[in-house]
């Protein structure tokens, strides 16, 4: 049988190595989109199919006063600039000047404009919180309830509401290295995937725990761990499978193929969706049996021993 469990503490570092880089950059300032902090979008077509370098368009919104600009462009030709909000009007002289500085790229059509207060940014990441926090107290109780004849049923629970921080974890730590590295930003796409992420994720932790509650009384005199990790082994197909052939190909072709507005999306659902299963087969079942077992009364024993050696 493959010993899963007997690797938990690697799993555990493997995800802190990822996790702690990001929330750090997250702490430091998480690149927020007009949806949150409030501004204006303005998406433009170029017909000539191909359209002028970020920096010439920055140039043309600073010219107007407007300093806190972000643009990305696609091969088709789009142009999609974030910025302060534009008072009434501007969007127009915007794509006006564009066509005078850009001739021989064509004319330029508006494809959308769209203008977001502070106000309502604030509004939906409370209320974004709000349905987490639902979420988790939900897990919690019906895991309770489904495992009340188990010993400590609350513990299965709290475990896989930690192993869903670790999948939440994941998500932002990306979301904080895209910002740096592909300037992505936090927008109400981005809450999207990381509420499918977590549906998704408590989804496959119940299905896994699930099974360790069967064979919880069938291999009665097993030892706890052999126990979760002969029902993970008994699982894994299962999760792989959902996941890799339903999802996670669907996904990819869609961060390939899509188009750059949902290029983001796709790429954090997909490595989202992937946290799902490798928290539900490596980090639930190991926060567990490392409960379950008392582990930490022996970190700080070990290394006593050690010294003391």
């Amino acid at each position: 049988m493959i010993n899963i469990l007997g690797k938990r503490y690697l799993f555990f570092g493997i995800s802190l190595l990822i996790i702690i880089p990001g929330l750090i950059l997250a702490i430091v300032g998480l690149p927020l989109s007009i949806d949150f902090t409030g501004g204006s979008l303005l998406e433009v077509k170029f017909e000539g199919g191909k359209a002028p370098q970020p920096a010439d368009i920055i140039t043309i919104y600073n010219s107007l006063g407007i300093k806190d600009v972000q643009v990305q462009t696609t091969n088709q030709g789009i142009a999609i600039a974030r910025s302060s909000e534009l008072a009434e009007g501007l969007n127009k002289q915007i794509e006006a000047e564009m066509g005078k500085r850009f001739p021989d790229l064509g004319t330029v059509a508006e494809l959308r404009f769209e203008s977001v207060g502070a106000t309502v940014g604030k509004e939906v990441a409370k209320r974004a919180a709000e349905v987490v926090a639902i979420a988790a107290v939900g897990v919690v109780l019906y895991m309770w309830f489904a495992f009340r004849k188990l010993p400590h049923a609350l513990r299965y629970g709290l475990c896989a509401i930690f192993a869903m921080l670790h999948d939440i974890g994941i998500v932002v730590a990306l979301g904080s290295i895209g910002g740096r590295l592909f300037g992505w930003q936090v927008d109400a796409l981005f809450l999207t995937a990381l509420l499918t992420v977590i549906g998704f994720s408590v989804q496959d932790k119940v299905v896994v725990f699930d099974r360790i509650r069967e064979n919880s009384s069938i291999y009665r005199k097993l030892p706890f761990e052999r126990l979760v990790n002969h029902s993970i082994i008994q699982t894994l197909q299962r999760s792989i499978n959902t996941q890799l052939m339903t999802v996670e190909f669907m996904l990819l072709a869609l961060a390939l193929f899509g188009g750059v507005t949902l290029r983001e999306f796709a790429v954090i659902l997909l490595v989202g969706l992937f946290s799902g299963t490798y928290s539900s087969i490596f980090i639930a079942s190991s926060i567990l049996v490392v409960w379950e077992n008392r582990e930490w009364k022996k970190w700080f024993r070990r290394g006593e021993e050690t010294a003391a050696a």
